[in-house]
């Protein structure tokens, strides 16, 4: 996706049709909030995905896809490191989840 999480939010809630207060009610948050987000002014808050997936009926796996990736792509952004930090944070991500099923094994 080429767009930000608050565009993606637009986006979808455009298609269905919805103003940003019956979006905003859905999601627990007020009209003036749910723009900043949608403009990228705000941070959307990643509690609310779950929300988010039921109101668009959109799989939460692939929400956290695009929230994530959001934000790990501002971040690479703002301290102008190259792609190749994603690789190693790959590969980290790999190291905790091996951990974690060690762990989990040694628990008996």
């Amino acid at each position: 996706m080429k767009q930000r999480f608050g565009e993606y939010i637009r986006e979808l809630r455009t298609k269905k049709g919805m103003t940003l207060t019956q979006l905003g009610a859905k999601l627990e948050l007020d009209s003036a909030n749910l723009s900043k987000i949608e403009n990228g002014k705000r941070e959307f808050d990643e509690k609310r995905l779950d929300l988010l997936a039921t109101v668009f009926n959109l799989s939460l796996d692939e929400l956290k896809t695009e929230f994530f990736s959001d934000l790990f792509a501002k971040k690479l952004y703002e301290n102008s490191c190259s792609t190749k930090a994603l690789h190693v944070a790959e590969k980290k991500v790999k190291y905790l989840r091996q951990m974690n099923v060690k762990q989990e094994s040694l628990k008996l």
